[in-house]
């Protein structure tokens, strides 16, 4: 039988591609955004769900379960993106982004377990971040939310074990997406201390997105979990560079690799 798939954040980015992958691949897939009305050109259905608002979140949910009778895969990928000091950042945009990228994953979650509980089956997928591994300087409320993510996906994934139900992480690097338009840049602030490494780092940010992979090798890594009986808890797709980043955190001292990536940022 074909999976029944919801994906959201697919309007655009990762999300739409992999919405667009796994409707290639059979499956019968549901993305989401928050205003889907003016947009076209989807090859997959797209509803409106609001990650921010749990009725919302509900309203999809049932909407996918009454049409198709099941919910086997969720693809949890809505998000955004923040830069800026942590001092010039206002407090009021530090928790949106927490809002969304892990209270609005959380929320999502609690809409589709009831039913993978009731199926006996079930894959949730958490888009996190290889940022979510490593605090980084004028992303760290980015890395934080992500990294909470990761950290709530390994939790999760015992908890609901014993129903047949399989909860991973997915963290990209760096994709060529337009995830930069919909990110809260904190201004550059003329009298700001930090005026000119954020200002630098802001083009090395944008440059790195740029020149980043194609999210299709997100859609085909996730088409893979959703086709392994017992996938591991933690992908990460990206280039060797940022996954090795990972490793050498784990190896090196702290104040040796804080100053490879101050090297890098140049601070």
């Amino acid at each position: 039988m074909s999976k029944i798939v919801l994906v959201t954040g697919a309007s655009s980015g990762i999300g739409k591609a992999v919405a667009t992958y796994l409707q290639q691949k059979g499956y019968q897939v549901y993305g989401t955004s928050r205003n889907p009305k003016n947009l076209e050109n989807f090859t997959f259905e797209l509803i409106a769900l609001d990650v921010l608002d749990n009725d919302s979140i509900k309203a999809a949910v049932k909407y996918i379960i009454d049409k198709s009778g099941s919910l086997d895969v969720l693809v949890n990928n809505a998000g955004m993106g923040i830069t800026g000091p942590i001092e010039d950042t206002p407090t009021a945009e530090m928790k949106a982004v927490f809002d969304t990228n892990l209270f609005g994953a959380i929320d999502v979650m609690k809409a589709v377990l009831p039913q993978m509980r009731k199926q006996k089956s079930g894959t949730i997928a958490n888009v996190t971040s290889i940022a979510g591994y490593m605090g980084l300087p004028f992303r760290s409320l980015y890395s934080g939310s992500k990294g909470a993510l990761e950290l709530i996906t390994e939790g999760v994934s015992m908890e609901v074990k014993g129903f047949g139900i399989n909860v991973v992480s997915i963290a990209p690097g760096d994709f060529a997406t337009n995830i930069a338009a919909g990110r809260y840049h904190t201004p550059i602030f003329e009298d700001s201390a930090y005026k000119i490494d954020y200002e630098n780092n802001l083009k090395i940010i944008d440059a790195d997105v740029d020149g980043g992979k194609d999210p299709i090798e997100m859609a085909k890594v996730i088409y893979k979990i959703t086709n392994t009986k017992n996938p591991k808890i933690h992908y990460k797709v990206g280039n060797p560079l940022e996954k090795f980043s990972i490793v050498l955190k784990r190896i090196l001292p702290d104040r040796i690799y804080e100053k490879i990536l101050m090297n890098h940022y140049k601070l």
